[in-house]
């Protein structure tokens, strides 16, 4: 519950505190007294985004602080642990836009904050009883009290997956009808690229081999060049080397000092004989047919082509030729394929309809009871001779109609009212007026307090729709604001 409130520079409200004792409050006051303002500060402290507009005229923020107690029962929240029966919370709204908000003097993101007051603060405003009008509202309803939705979680699941097999089903038929055609057109494909016997790295090589071919005229002369220095020529590199080293060994005839000079020419020597042999093989592989650099770039011109129909790269056209030999094989075994869809559908349907009939059981078992819980409260609030029902259609769903299965299971809920005596149940989404519809989702809020654990429960005017004005005479159960 909320048991102290304090705001301040909001909207009109200078400054003002309230302390709440647990049992039923009444706030009143004319038009513009405030009571919509402590409303929207109460839904500040909920997690409800802020405006600078709430802002009191010629202050640079408004705050708004509240104690909330969990009561005993109520599960504690993200931001409380097992023990923590109290929490603080603050939200501070600035001028320039922004907005804080605070557990416990900890500065938290919004979403923290919803998680940590959900269920201690449900607030209900005259036009919320549109969740009356909705069929799904009905159903979510019941399926709360009745502490299914667990079991309609796992049914919701079942019924996705049965879906997606009846549609892949109605893909691999599609197929069917077309297979032939699809055999030819995929065969193409992949005699295309099996005929171009790509392999990994292939098109760099051709890349480098065509820079080498294009530039055969320049890298000739410089072979040539090359081996002029290396050994061709007069004096070359090698023979020096070669002189040098025997000058040294004369030298350390004299002074053994020379000798360590002498070995150390060694390796040049070998290096500078070892690349004058590369070079001249080098050479002697430039003799290449002219018409080489035409089978490169027809290679290349292939490769392009191949990337431009099936993939930025060789690995990109290696997985399009794989998921080409995939499907042209499942096309190849397509009744194989159907008879397996066939199968999984029915193993699918029949858990689904396990678990929708599990679900429908224990939907009319609790029916009849939130029905009568309903008929006492609305009957508590002035509707004395009213009659209302949770009736409960169970529709199963045939195999060979397993496409059309629903995430809630095969039930139709609806609530049904006589309000007068005499009259028959009706659809109360047809039927209830704008008062009884007010007073009716009262009676709902308060029958379902225990199970949604919110600590308190705000009604913001809720009789104002009652029909000719008739006051409200509100449940003992309500904690109310």
């Amino acid at each position: 519950m909320i048991r102290h409130l304090r705001v301040r520079n909001l909207a009109t409200i200078e400054d003002l505190e309230i302390r709440l004792q647990a049992g039923f409050s009444v706030l009143t006051g004319e038009t513009g007294a405030g009571k919509s303002i402590l409303i929207d500060s109460l839904r500040l402290i909920g997690g409800e985004k802020a405006s600078p507009d709430l802002i009191r005229t010629g202050c640079r923020e408004a705050v708004v602080e509240a104690i909330l107690t969990r009561p005993a029962g109520v599960s504690p929240s993200a931001a409380l642990s097992p023990d923590d029966a109290e929490m603080t919370v603050q939200r501070v709204v600035a001028d320039e836009g922004s907005a804080k908000a605070y557990c416990d003097g900890i500065l938290v993101p919004l979403k923290r904050l919803r998680d940590a007051t959900a269920g201690l603060i449900d607030i209900y405003g005259q036009n919320d009883h549109v969740f009356l009008l909705r069929l799904e509202s009905h159903l979510d309803y019941l399926d709360q009290q009745a502490g299914t939705l667990d079991l309609r979680t796992e049914t919701a699941a079942l019924a996705s997956e049965l879906r997606a097999r009846w549609q892949q089903r109605l893909d691999w038929r599609a197929k069917e009808k077309e297979r032939q055609q699809r055999l030819d057109y995929l065969e193409y494909q992949i005699l295309e690229l099996e005929k171009a016997a790509l392999r990994p790295g292939e098109e760099e090589e051709y890349r480098s081999e065509r820079h080498r071919l294009r530039n055969a005229e320049k890298i000739g002369g410089l072979l040539d060049k090359a081996l002029l220095l290396a050994s061709d020529g007069e004096p070359s590199l090698s023979a020096l080397a070669l002189k040098l080293q025997s000058t040294l060994d004369e030298l350390a005839g004299f002074d053994p000092a020379f000798a360590e000079y002498r070995d150390a020419l060694s390796p040049a020597v070998i290096a500078s004989r070892e690349a004058a042999d590369f070079l001249g093989r080098y050479r002697d592989r430039q003799d290449v047919a002219p018409e080489r650099l035409e089978e490169v770039e027809a290679r290349l011109s292939l490769i392009e082509g191949l990337k431009r129909k099936y993939g930025a790269g060789l690995e990109d056209i290696q997985s399009r030729l794989d998921a080409l030999v995939g499907e042209r094989d499942d096309l190849l075994r397509i009744h194989d394929k159907l008879a397996e869809a066939d199968a999984a559908i029915a193993a699918l349907h029949a858990a689904y309809a396990g678990k929708a009939a599990r679900l429908s059981d224990l939907r009319q078992v609790e029916a009849p009871k939130l029905g009568g819980l309903i008929e006492r409260e609305i009957g508590l609030l002035g509707m004395k001779k009213a009659r209302f029902e949770v009736r409960v259609l169970p529709r199963p769903v045939p195999l060979e109609a397993a496409d059309g299965a629903r995430d809630t299971g095969w039930d139709e809920v609806e609530f049904l009212i006589s309000p007068n005596p005499g009259e028959d149940l009706k659809p109360l989404r047809k039927i209830a007026s704008g008062g009884e519809l007010s007073r009716i989702m009262l009676a709902l809020k308060s029958a379902g307090r225990a199970r949604e654990g919110a600590s308190t429960l705000i009604f913001d005017e809720i009789d104002a729709a009652s029909a000719a004005g008739r006051p409200i005479s509100w449940p003992r159960s309500c904690a109310a604001w």
